[in-house]
């Protein structure tokens, strides 16, 4: 989690590992959470699903977001979203750092 009352810059918040993924929480309450993520390149996720609606913002970089099966390029300043239960993947063209923000639906 991040203080409150700081004005931070979102890429200074994760570092990359060389040949790997590096991630920070920087919120987390019941209504969803956000991640900060930095991908070296050639690194990435492997498809999944996730029960919540998502969105990816890219910080810097590129990377290759698969979302049901259509692959779309994401560069910085780019919001792509990911529909709860449909599968994506992340492929980082790059190194890349990119924010992850899972909003849950509230319902019991």
């Amino acid at each position: 989690m991040i203080a409150a009352a700081e004005a931070l810059p979102l890429t200074g918040l994760v570092t990359s590992t060389p040949q790997g993924i590096a991630s920070r929480i920087i919120a987390k309450t019941s209504a969803g959470n956000m991640t900060v993520f930095a991908f070296d390149a050639g690194q990435g996720l492997t498809e999944h699903t996730s029960p919540y609606e998502a969105f990816i913002i890219v910080l810097d970089g590129d990377v290759t977001l698969t979302v049901g099966g259509t692959a779309v390029r994401a560069l910085p300043g780019t919001i792509t979203r990911l529909p709860a239960t449909v599968a994506h993947a992340v492929d980082a063209q790059v190194a890349s750092r990119l924010l992850l923000v899972m909003l849950r639906d509230g319902t019991p």
